[in-house]
């Protein structure tokens, strides 16, 4: 295999896990969201007591709370799915790079994941410190909160 046949395929590996987590984050919050719902539902019978109306409404209020995740993990998908992975050495969306001997992916944020041994995690093209290092290449040099970096590695 050629340095580029590699590239690419670490770095398919990592989307592979950045994906495979963002489906697990929201099999997590439709899951709590299914069974908060189920559990408002109140059943046939004529009367309920003011304990199965409370409980109802608690029920569908913390249903409620996790459907914001469960939208914000679908729009997380979408733009993973949408977003271009293809090998690259300029800092932009569907970049994974590397400063201060930390490995990002720039596309979505995440929580920390591993790969083959190494840690990354997903940041926004939203974030402070992607905008502060956009359009940059190995090598080059940014300033975040009045720390510099240095591009460490571009793919």
């Amino acid at each position: 295999m050629t340095t580029d046949q590699d590239r690419a395929a670490r770095k398919k590996a990592i989307i592979d896990r950045l994906m495979s987590l963002e489906a697990q984050e929201l099999a997590t919050a439709q899951a709590h969201y299914d069974a908060f719902l189920k559990d408002a539902q109140l059943d046939d019978r004529e009367g309920h007591d003011k304990d199965d109306l409370a409980a109802s409404r608690e029920n569908a209020d913390l249903a409620a709370a996790f459907d914001a995740p469960v939208h914000t993990h679908h729009a997380k998908i979408d733009v993973i799915e949408n977003t271009d992975f293809g090998l690259t050495d300029t800092v932009q969306p569907g970049a994974v790079i590397k400063f201060n001997n930390r490995r990002f992916v720039v596309c979505v944020s995440t929580t920390r994941f591993e790969v083959d041994g190494k840690t990354y995690m997903g940041i926004s093209t939203q974030s402070p410190i992607y905008l502060a290092m956009v359009g940059l290449q190995e090598g080059d040099v940014f300033t975040h909160n009045g720390t510099e970096f240095e591009v460490q590695d571009v793919m």
